[in-house]
Order: C-alpha cells, then sequence, then structure tokens
C-alpha cells in the first residue's frame, strides 16, 4: 500500500520529514521500489532522462576543507591546479556536449565564495554562450551575493547547485570551514533571485542510515523543494581525508533514490557522481527507483565518470529490450 508523502503537505520542521523518509528507507526492499517507480510514473515519462554534462572551470586551491574532496588546498591530492577557463575554452566543450546529446550543461569552480571583478564577468559570458546553444545552464561557483545572483539571472542562469553533503548533525564531520546554515543560505539567495535549486548529497562519507534520511529530509523541506536533487556516491580521492572510506552497498544508494523520489516527486532525481562503479544493472536499478537524470562525459569535475558508449547501450537495452547474453546462453 502507498504512503501517499506526494498528497501530503510537507512538515514545517525537517525532523518530522525525517522520521517518515527513515521509515520509508527501511521497509522491505521491493516494497519502497514498487512505492518509488509508481510515484515515479506518476509524475515524469519514463523515457525522460535528462543527459548533462559537468565541466570544472576552474580547478583546484579551494578554501574549504572538504573532506571527500580533491579540489581542497586543505589536501594533498596531487591534482594540478587550473585557472578560470577562457569563454572560448568553455564554447568549445558546450559545441561537444551538446553533439553527444546533452540537454544541460553544468560548471563547476573550486571556489569558497563566487569572486567579484573579472572572473565573474567571464562566468557570466560562459553562462550566456551555453544558453545560446539552447541548453540549461547550471552552475556552482561555491557561497553567492543576493546581486551575484541576480546577475547570474539576468545572463540566463537557469539553476544553480550547492549540495547540503549530508545530514546537519554529520556535517561538522565532514567540512569545518563553511556551516550548514551557509549553505542553506546561498540556496536561499539563488531562490530569491529567481534561480531554480540544484542541491543534493553524497552518499558513502562514513554516515549512518539516519544522516541520509535526515539529509533528504532537509531537502523535501524546503519550500519550494528544489527542481534538481544529486545524488552522488562518493569517489574516494588519495590524500583526502575520505580516501579509505568503507564502499557502500549498491541497495543503499538505491533505497537513498527511492526516497528521494518518493519525498520529492517533481524534484529531477539524479543519478551522479559514482556511476562509473556500478554495473548496467545497478544503474538501471537507479533509474527504476526514481533517477531520471544522469551526467554524460568522461569526466565529472575531477573524477572519471561513465563511459559515453556505455550509457548509448544502457538506454538501447531501455528502449528495445534486445538482452545481449540471455539466460538460456549462460547454462549452454
Amino acid at each position: 500500500m502507498l504512503s501517499n508523502i506526494s498528497n501530503l503537505e510537507r512538515a514545517a520542521e525537517p525532523s518530522a520529514l525525517a522520521q517518515t523518509a527513515l521509515r520509508l528507507y527501511q521497509k522491505h526492499f521491493f516494497d519502497l521500489l514498487y512505492e518509488a517507480h509508481t510515484v515515479h510514473r506518476s509524475f515524469h515519462a519514463l523515457e525522460d532522462i535528462q543527459r548533462c554534462v559537468l565541466l570544472s572551470i576552474k580547478t583546484g586551491g579551494c578554501a574549504e576543507d572538504c573532506g571527500y574532496c580533491s579540489q581542497s588546498a586543505h589536501h594533498k591530492t596531487g591534482l594540478e591546479r587550473r585557472p578560470l577557463l577562457s569563454v572560448e575554452d568553455v564554447r568549445a566543450a558546450v559545441t561537444q556536449a551538446k553533439e553527444a546529446g546533452a540537454q544541460r550543461f553544468c560548471m563547476g569552480a573550486a571556489w569558497r565564495q563566487a569572486p567579484e571583478g573579472e572572473q565573474f564577468e567571464r562566468v557570466l559570458d560562459m553562462v550566456r554562450t551555453i544558453k545560446s546553444f539552447g541548453l540549461e545552464a547550471c552552475t556552482t561557483l561555491g557561497m553567492l551575493t543576493l546581486a551575484q545572483a541576480q546577475q547570474l539571472k539576468r545572463a540566463g542562469l537557469d539553476a544553480y547547485n550547492h549540495n547540503l553533503d549530508t545530514s546537519r548533525e554529520y556535517y561538522p564531520k565532514i567540512v569545518t570551514t563553511r556551516t550548514y546554515d551557509d549553505r542553506l543560505n546561498t540556496l536561499r539567495v539563488a531562490r530569491e533571485a529567481g534561480l531554480t535549486l540544484c542541491s543534493g548529497g553524497i552518499i558513502g562519507l562514513g554516515e549512518s542510515i539516519e544522516d541520509r534520511c535526515a539529509m533528504v529530509a532537509e531537502l523535501a523541506a524546503l519550500d519550494p523543494q528544489p527542481e534538481s536533487v544529486p545524488i552522488n556516491l562518493l569517489m574516494p580521492v588519495p590524500g583526502t581525508p575520505l580516501e579509505k572510506a568503507p564502499d557502500v552497498a549498491v541497495t543503499d544508494l538505491v533505497r537513498t533514490i527511492a526516497v528521494a523520489r518518493i519525498l520529492m516527486p517533481r524534484s529531477r532525481v539524479r543519478l551522479s557522481a559514482g556511476r562509473v562503479h556500478l554495473s548496467q544493472e545497478a544503474q538501471l536499478l537507479a533509474l527504476f527507483a526514481g533517477a531520471n537524470s544522469i551526467f554524460i562525459g568522461e569526466k565529472l569535475l575531477t573524477t572519471p565518470n561513465a563511459a559515453l558508449s556505455a550509457d548509448e547501450e544502457m538506454f538501447a537495452c531501455l528502449a528495445s529490450g534486445d538482452v545481449r547474453g540471455s539466460v538460456s546462453d549462460a547454462g549452454n
């Protein structure tokens, strides 16, 4: 029986939603999948899976100490720092992305706070370039002032990404250079400027099930809810504090996606970082649970992503039912 979460008025406090999220997360796996998929079909077309590209436009040297990040100046990861790209560099990347079938182009810059001056003006030109190709434009530049968010909106930016990463309680164990409320304030500023929100989290940081559910609940309690919710699987990077973080079961990733889908029925739930470590079957399970967006391309900022050929094979499998290597063949 469905819990009809999508028809309920959201609680004013994330803590109340966290209890609902936890009850969902702990359901029988198949019951949870059934409910999430039913909600998904009620709000989205099955074939509507958005393809996005994410480009690092300024790499390394970030003043934040996020324990998972290869770009933090606090960690010795061997990452080569790169200054802000030129507008022409971005134009070339957008051209390639559109040819590969991307519908959304996202840019990430390793800044704690978006800068003023020439660099910010260049980012505005990058946004205008993306829009000239007819693609959705999203960027993540760290914390923003309201004036900066308004300038991005006027330039044509569709969405601003700023992830919560994990629960409020667990967050200080991952990041100490910025508070949880700093992150929520950045989302508030972006929303006030008229931008849509892209905000999600990472699983595999050593967090508990309760932390995962609290993170999803925090997002679901936003009003309006984020239009885009990326769910990332930690990509452990040598030289970071989380380089030896234990693996997360695929079912935990799928459960998190399913809970996000039920609590945020209208949002795009993005199967984001970590796909390179997932089998095709695991990714299909995540899509069944409610994910309806992926990132394509060889990199997500600085970490590897699934190959384009593998993505094409997965989408062909979804569309045609042409199963290569049948069960009957396997026993012969």
